[in-house]
């Protein structure tokens, strides 16, 4: 249906300053009415497709994979195109080369003995997919889309109709002399890739890409070079972030996250960060302590040797004494953060080696502390002084990283309201009563969007302020209450009880409540509540969260208050599969309306590529539309209206001669 609108010779002259200056763009009325004919057509296609994925959590292989089969997107349209034309086998070749071309054609290469043969078949149906994929998208986004070296014949054989009998020759010519020329190997990768981003419009990231997995670094590079992307940050994004911008607290806090899980290679080999110093300082200060409370997880055993993870082991209780040291600094400087109950250090009794917390006294589980002064513990020695600022010097100046946090500044956010979908992390932070819970910053009160809109903007602040300014150390705290506060959004919990699970085996003294918000999400009224705080429709809106894995296995559904709410944390980080039984969630939001798949376990890439596994996907058809979903029912069909507005009120200052054409 088109976009009606019809301007008023009033609007006309209000605007004439704008209209001049489009009318540099738009010399002409040809011009002017060929681009509302194209911005009209475009309103009319079928609305892109958008993944929503959450809690990567570092774990890069599965999450490549995923983007790469396009959450099975890919091997659905092969069955939908070729059928039982191709056997099962067949199919799992073709997506499997689909998504490892480079590596799946060495292999093939070496196993086929008529290779032309193959390639001739193999580009049919690789042409086949891609046209398939393409036919929702005009021929300027696609062409936008083709690599450089086969954009041209590429778009030649999407747009010819090879059963026409006056092309079928032009068009079998063109593929034999791809063969004959040698350039069918680097073809049918260029068609693979074309396919891969042909299923994405475009990537939804709804926060933690960082913690415990290896593969953080490659994750980002990843998403740097990808069409369309945005972010929600996660609180262990914030964390690395503030590491960045030069926060002390928060860079321990990763340090000492990257030593529990012994996940020193993100740090070490993806940021090129110095860890000698802290292994230095570890070795002097605790070489008799077996720090076995400290021992990295993840059964590392098979990773590393016995000494290494020692050595882990007092890096490890090294940096998470400097953390809780370096916590007093923030807590004490920022009262309206409200956490001086995590200031645990004044309450062990060093002689009896026990803590009192909230009146009740524990026994610690280790009460060695060799860089603890009982009368003043929260006094950093001269040695770990020295370490941090050495810790400090190697974030700030890993380029690498800076990369990386620029980037997830540029593309990311607190939340996003994007086509009737409003994306955030972990929470909104409520009452008890289920109102929004205030919160003072700089002497202000905040609270719902405006309380999510000043910790992005403080954030913003920590990293592209002055250096050693006011407004920068106030915005680096922040980062660090986003990681752990009681009422940070991205975190969701009162407290987070690191120092009890390290030194206290009761598990009463782990609990971590969580905001009210997770009582209430489940309810249809709090949900559209907060959709109506951030200005959103509450009839055709959603909500969509990560952070807390949803259990699955145990009969737990990531549908809340009647498809109002989805949680998409399904376990992608190992770690958390136990919990949930799959091994995360894509949401899919199409022209015909939302899909939820649930995934299996991944094995390899390697295995993927060698035996053509793939990840075994399942899915669900949350909301059907009764009508296909155009681009004009966007977020990008909003703004194509308005440019179609404007265009229009120009063309009405031609023929009224308001405005001369520039010819």
């Amino acid at each position: 249906m088109a976009f009606m609108y019809e301007p008023s010779a009033n609007e006309v002259k209000n605007d004439l300053r704008y209209l001049n200056l489009l009318a540099n763009q738009y010399p002409t009325i040809a011009k002017a009415s060929t681009e509302i004919i194209n911005l009209q057509a475009i309103l009319n296609l079928p609305k892109g497709t958008e993944h929503f994925l959450t809690d990567i959590h570092g774990e890069y292989e599965p999450f490549l994979h995923v983007l790469k089969n396009g959450s099975g997107v890919i091997k659905r349209k092969i069955d939908d195109i070729f059928g039982n034309s191709l056997r099962e086998s067949e199919k799992k070749s073709l997506a499997s080369l689909i998504y490892y071309p480079e590596q799946k054609l060495e292999i093939i290469l070496k196993e086929e003995e008529n290779i032309d043969d193959w390639y001739r078949i193999t580009l049919y149906r690789l042409i086949e997919i891609c046209r398939y994929a393409s036919s929702k998208y005009t021929r300027s986004k696609v062409r936008k889309a083709l690599p450089k070296d086969f954009s041209y014949i590429i778009e030649e054989l999407l747009h010819e109709e090879p059963g026409r009998v006056d092309k079928q020759e032009y068009y079998n010519e063109i593929i034999n002399t791809i063969i004959c020329l040698d350039r069918a190997k680097e073809f049918i990768i260029a068609l693979s890739k074309l396919i891969q981003r042909l299923v994405i419009d475009r990537l939804h990231i709804v926060g933690d890409i960082f913690d415990r997995g290896p593969g953080a670094h490659i994750i980002l590079d990843t998403l740097i070079d990808y069409h369309a992307v945005d972010i929600q940050w996660g609180n262990h994004d914030i964390l690395w972030m503030g590491a960045a911008a030069g926060s002390e607290v928060c860079i321990a806090s990763v340090l000492r996250i990257s030593a529990r899980y012994a996940n020193l290679d993100t740090v070490e080999d993806g940021y090129g960060i110095n860890m000698l110093p802290l292994a230095t300082f570890a070795l002097e200060h605790y070489r008799n302590d077996e720090c076995v409370y400290f021992k990295p997880r993840f059964d590392c055993e098979t990773a590393y040797s016995l000494n290494e993870i020692n050595l882990l082991s007092k890096m490890h209780k090294a940096i998470a004494i400097i953390q809780f040291k370096l916590e007093k600094k923030v807590i004490e400087k920022r009262p309206e953060f409200h956490m001086e109950d995590r200031l645990l250090l004044n309450n062990i009794n060093y002689e009896e080696g026990t803590i009192e917390i909230d009146g009740k006294v524990y026994k610690l589980t280790d009460s060695n502390f060799p860089t603890i002064d009982p009368k003043d513990p929260y006094k950093l020695t001269e040695d770990e002084e020295i370490l941090i600022e050495k810790l400090k010097s190697s974030f700030i100046n890993s380029e690498k990283l800076q990369k990386h946090v620029r980037f997830l500044f540029a593309k990311g956010s607190i939340y996003l309201r994007h086509n009737s979908n409003l994306l955030f992390h972990g929470c909104i932070p409520l009452n008890e009563d289920g109102s929004f819970t205030k919160v003072t910053l700089k002497n202000k009160e905040f609270k719902g969007k405006a309380l999510l809109d000043e910790f992005d903007r403080l954030a913003r602040e920590a990293y592209f302020y002055k250096i050693n300014s006011t407004a920068k150390q106030y915005g680096l705290d922040t980062i660090w209450y986003l990681w752990t506060g009681p009422f940070s959004p991205l975190f969701g919990k009162d407290k987070m009880t690191t120092f009890e699970r390290y030194f206290i085996e009761d598990e009463e003294a782990h609990k971590e409540p969580k905001n009210s918000y997770y009582k209430y999400r489940d309810e249809e009224s709090a949900c559209n509540r907060i959709l109506e705080e951030f200005n959103m429709d509450n009839i055709n809106s959603h909500i969509i969260n990560g952070h807390m894995p949803v259990q699955k296995k145990n009969g737990e559904s990531p549908i809340k208050a009647n498809g109002k709410l989805l949680v998409i944390d399904g376990g992608f980080s190992r770690a958390y599969q136990r919990k949930t039984g799959i091994a995360g969630y894509t949401l899919i939001y199409n022209s015909f309306g939302l899909q939820l798949v649930s995934h299996e376990p991944f094995k390899s890439t390697e295995a993927a590529i060698i035996e053509e596994t793939d990840i075994l996907s399942s899915m669900v058809v949350l909301e059907q539309n009764v009508e296909r979903k155009t681009v004009a029912d966007t977020d990008v069909g909003e703004e194509l209206k308005k440019q179609i507005k404007d265009l229009k009120m120009l063309l009405l200052a031609y023929r009224k001669g308001l405005i001369k054409e520039k010819r």
